[in-house]
């Protein structure tokens, strides 16, 4: 799948969420077998997050990294889940209750949601959503311990902005994550992983989802994306030190982490 300008792209990606966002959850625990909440628990874990730390959740979706956040550090002072599709962003409030029971169901009584595993307890403040653009991020530079993604980097129109932004939110010392799927190699397994996600993928999205071409794009788009190494380049080239990369999966999912430097906290003290 081709796009004329980033644009067309952009407007694409957000009404092609905001589609699919009552199947989101459903559609991600089939196609990865449940594994992707394996995946997310260990990008929190390596986030080190510290007590009464901050969090940033890019693209978040339905809110898995942030109450995954929650449940594994309960003392986070705050955690923020910012989408910039709004549809995405009800389904996170509906999950963490923050809306009317009623709210959980749409046309005939149609369930929207995944129910959390374990029960997240919330301070007033704790958690928010925030509607918000990767490329454009209304926050502050150095207010996150640590600013994550889940299978957001494919999509964006321009990945130096989108991470040079995550730097810039990010505090000295912090850390950027990144888990998403790349273009697979070329190898017997990638090519077996190819025929799942070209040809089996879209099938199933169709049918439970209503949304055939939603699940194209997706697996169209990780053709074009990049090699974990051409990533681990970009963020280095973006000012991320440390970067690093875990392959998930057969290899066929990366969980990519840098840290933003300290010299930057020493220039903001003198």
């Amino acid at each position: 799948m081709t796009f004329n300008s980033p644009t067309e792209k952009h407007h694409y990606v957000n009404t092609m969420f905001g589609r699919i966002a009552h199947r989101y959850d459903t559609m991600n625990r089939i196609m990865t077998g449940g594994q992707d909440r394996r995946w997310r628990k260990l990008l929190i874990q390596q986030a080190q997050l510290p007590p009464q730390g901050k969090l940033l959740d890019i693209a978040t979706g339905t809110g898995d990294i942030a109450f995954e956040a929650l449940q594994q550090h309960p003392d986070l002072e705050q955690v923020v889940g910012a989408d910039f599709t709004l549809p995405m962003l009800r389904e996170a409030r509906r999950r963490g209750g923050e809306e009317a029971k009623q709210g959980s169901r749409g046309a005939g009584g149609q369930e929207l949601l995944t129910p959390l595993r374990h029960p997240v307890t919330l301070s007033p403040c704790q958690l928010s959503w925030s509607g918000a653009d990767t490329l454009h991020l209304p926050f502050a530079d150095n207010t996150f311990d640590a600013v994550a993604s889940g299978f957001l980097m494919r999509n964006v129109t321009s990945v130096p902005s989108a991470l040079a932004e995550q730097r810039r939110v990010c505090k000295p010392g912090g850390r950027v994550l990144i888990l998403e799927i790349p273009r697979p190699a070329d190898t017997p397994f990638g090519w077996l992983f190819r025929l799942y996600f070209h040809r089996v993928v879209p099938l199933i999205g169709g049918l439970i989802s209503g949304q055939r071409d939603a699940y194209t794009y997706l697996p169209a788009s990780a053709e074009v994306f990049l090699r974990p190494n051409e990533l681990k380049t970009e963020m280095e080239k973006a000012g991320l030190r440390e970067v690093r990369y875990t392959m998930l999966m057969f290899g066929t999912v990366a969980l990519h982490l840098g840290v933003k430097g300290t010299e930057e906290l020493k220039e903001l003290r003198g």
